[in-house]
């Protein structure tokens, strides 16, 4: 369904179905994340835990979800509001996706990252317990250390949104005129899983340089944060395939993901709405 922008639509409700979508998705797809995680480790796979305790982080994960999910949600619903009571989003629909994602996305960020951080960590095997790993990174870097790779999951969150949330919304616009009413929750789900297999495959390489900065010594020049540097790097050690390391896990992940996501979203603002 393609969800109204009703001015009568609380921000409580936004939040509170952004939360349930994020969680839904995080505790059901965690080993995939696991898997692609250490996919891209520069540790490698089989060093990083290979099959091993696929589930390590998932606390942290579970922990996350909802609030990055909601600050997501809410920030993406209320641009597109503001957006359209400008008259800005009767002419440039996808453009108004766009930039809400984007907004959508810097804002969640804030809390996705140092989740990033540990869990990512957690899952690499730097240590058995997420607490562990976060006073550690506070003892040796401070706050900073928990926002380690904060722009380039940004630089590669927006591309991924500017190329999911036009094509769901997109496709569930077309969908709804071809069958004379709105879509349901499933075929929600579908654009949603379209979407966002699409975003993750061509945002690969943005992704793995986000895991090999938050997974570098701190002493290390991975650890500064340059993205064409990281890139280049894995590029010339690893080539193509360096760049694209965990592609297929991380696209079963957010396609799964994003039908999950997105269908849970719209399923439980409808039902919140109601």
């Amino acid at each position: 369904m393609s969800i109204e922008i009703d001015s009568n639509v609380s921000i409580r409700n936004f939040l509170a179905a952004g939360g349930i979508a994020g969680m839904a998705v995080d505790a059901g797809l965690f080993p995939l994340d696991t898997l692609k995680t250490r996919l891209q480790s520069p540790d490698g796979f089989v060093k990083s835990g290979g099959f091993r305790g696929v589930y390590s982080g998932l606390g942290t994960a579970v922990l996350g979800s909802a609030p990055t999910a909601a600050l997501f949600f809410c920030t993406y619903e209320n641009t597109k509001r503001l957006l359209k009571h400008n008259g800005v989003f009767t002419v440039w629909e996808p453009v108004v996706h766009m930039t809400s994602a984007a907004f959508g996305e810097v804002a969640a960020c804030m809390v996705r990252v140092p989740v990033e951080v540990v869990k990512q960590r957690r899952q690499a095997g730097f240590h058995s317990s997420s607490v562990h790993i976060f006073r550690s990174i506070l003892r040796s870097e401070g706050i900073a250390g928990l926002y380690r790779g904060y722009t380039t999951t940004v630089l590669r969150e927006i591309p991924f949104s500017f190329i999911q949330f036009p094509l769901w919304e997109g496709m569930k616009s077309f969908w709804s005129e071809k069958q004379g009413r709105p879509v349901s929750p499933w075929q929600s789900s579908i654009c949603g899983a379209l979407s966002g297999g699409l975003a993750a495959a061509v945002t690969t390489p943005l992704d793995v340089a986000k895991t090999r900065i938050m997974l570098a010594d701190s002493a290390s020049i991975e650890a500064g944060g340059k993205l064409v540097i990281v890139l280049r790097s894995i590029y010339f050690a690893q080539g193509i395939k360096g760049l694209f390391a965990g592609i297929v896990p991380r696209v079963l992940w957010i396609s799964i993901g994003g039908a999950i996501f997105l269908g849970v979203y719209d399923k439980a603002l409808t039902t919140l709405n109601s």
